[in-house]
């Protein structure tokens, strides 16, 4: 008690706290987009799921359909059916039929459908391809040879054709005009020359290619037992070296072989000078394949 006799005078003050809680309806907000978002990418999923038949059996399932026209008791407003039957009919001749939009995604095909793929048609595709290659670089080198005057003359002694193995480019000799001197290895400036060109015309084709060297039947005695087998080689690989040389890309040197008179060009005359030529050819893949599985060991039987 005072010492007046008054009451003390009490002050009540009141702290005001903190901000206070904002509440959580962003999450509600948050929740409902994490939500359509969701059933979004279920549906972009069952569209890319499903099939056109599946796609149409359900647009029929949803269609609308036409209201009964026909008159009842009741002035028509119940279609003259129990309410519990439905007052809509199914119609036939007056029904909606949707035009479905064209399929999306994988044109209605499954994913299983799409990759099956037949190996038949995988070749024939393959096999298209090369024949155009070889096309366009049989084009290429022919052209190249008939543009520079020089070389004009020595067009008759460039030979293109397709064969089973590959387009197969032959550099032939001709009376007066041989590629490489008799019984040697050495070549010509001219055959080096239309060498320089099938580079040019090859070397961005990615094949394979065989090199092979022949000669014709004329034989001739030497004491140390050369002759046509070890000449038509000598010519393949120095055929092989001035490629490389060229700037064509050796490890595409499929091989390189000598086969003297045995595959003559023109084979009425084993003596034709055409008999003797190199030929270049660029391989087909599935032959270049099938090289290869004869050459593996498993092949022979060595491996464990």
């Amino acid at each position: 008690m005072a010492e007046d006799g008054k009451k003390p005078i009490i002050k009540k003050v009141i702290k005001k706290g903190g901000h206070g809680h904002h509440g959580g309806a962003w999450k509600i907000a948050y929740a409902d987009f994490m939500t359509a978002m969701m059933a979004f990418f279920l549906l972009m999923w069952l569209l890319n799921s499903v099939t056109e038949q599946q796609l149409q059996g359900i647009a029929d399932y949803f269609a609308p359909t036409s209201v009964s026209l026909s008159s009842s008791g009741a002035g028509g407003m119940l279609g003259g059916k129990v309410i519990g039957e439905g007052v809509l009919t199914s119609n036939s001749s007056s029904s909606f039929d949707p035009t479905l939009p064209p399929p999306t995604f994988n044109n209605g095909e499954s994913d299983s459908q799409q990759d099956e793929v037949s190996p038949a048609s995988v070749q024939q595709a393959q096999a298209e391809k090369e024949q155009k290659q070889f096309e366009e670089t049989a084009e290429e080198l022919r052209q190249a040879v008939s543009g520079i005057p020089e070389l004009k003359e020595l067009a008759k002694n460039l030979l293109i054709d397709n064969t089973p193995e590959g387009l197969r480019i032959q550099i032939v000799d001709q009376a007066g005009s041989a590629m490489f001197p008799s019984g040697s290895s050495r070549m010509s400036p001219q055959m080096r020359r239309l060498l320089g060109l099938v580079v040019t015309a090859i070397k961005d084709v990615p094949k394979q290619v065989a090199i092979a060297g022949h000669t014709d039947s004329t034989k001739y005695a030497n004491p140390n037992g050369y002759g046509n087998w070890e000449l038509s080689a000598d010519r393949a690989l120095a055929s092989r070296r001035a490629l490389v040389e060229m700037g064509f890309p050796e490890t595409r040197v499929h091989r390189v072989t000598g086969r003297a008179d045995a595959d003559p060009l023109v084979a009425d005359d084993p003596n034709n000078p055409q008999n003797r030529r190199i030929s270049i050819v660029l391989l087909r893949d599935s032959i270049a394949a099938a090289d290869k599985e004869r050459a593996t060991p498993k092949s022979l039987g060595l491996t464990r």
